[in-house]
């Protein structure tokens, strides 16, 4: 998997993570949230809820305090809590939108620094496990 591409960023290991040369911090992830989700261009899916499958990885430009103080911490919480409500919050036509609203609130806690999200349309051939798109952002 490919991790940040730009010139300070490296392309990570087999399990996609992402690291960056002299960054202190840490990461948040969310691995393999399945939800239901009116998502699609064409007329058949509209209204149809489809599983849709979704990988975050925030990167976190903090170290960790060492307090064991919970509101110091990114909470993945969030993260799962919000990607239920834009999966509710009625249709979609594009996965890149999906993608890109998660990653949107991944970046909207001042912590975060950068975020990979990959969204998954499942059930939609029957010849593939998914389909789907991968967006990487990271604040300037």
């Amino acid at each position: 998997m490919l991790g940040f591409m730009n010139n300070d960023w490296k392309i990570a290991g087999p399990d996609g993570l992402v690291t960056s040369e002299g960054a202190a911090g840490y990461r948040v992830f969310v691995r393999d949230l399945v939800v239901p989700c009116s998502i699609g261009i064409y007329p058949h899916e509209k209204g149809l809820r489809r599983r849709v499958r979704v990988n975050a990885e925030l990167v976190v430009n903090e170290e960790i305090s060492g307090n064991d103080d919970f509101a110091e911490a990114v909470n993945y919480e969030t993260i799962v809590a919000g990607v239920k409500a834009i999966a509710e919050g009625g249709h979609i036509n594009l996965v890149e939108t999906f993608a890109d609203r998660v990653a949107t609130l991944c970046l909207a806690d001042r912590r975060v620094g950068a975020v990979r999200v990959v969204v998954e349309k499942l059930d939609v051939y029957p010849e593939t496990e998914s389909v789907g798109v991968i967006v990487e952002r990271r604040k300037a």
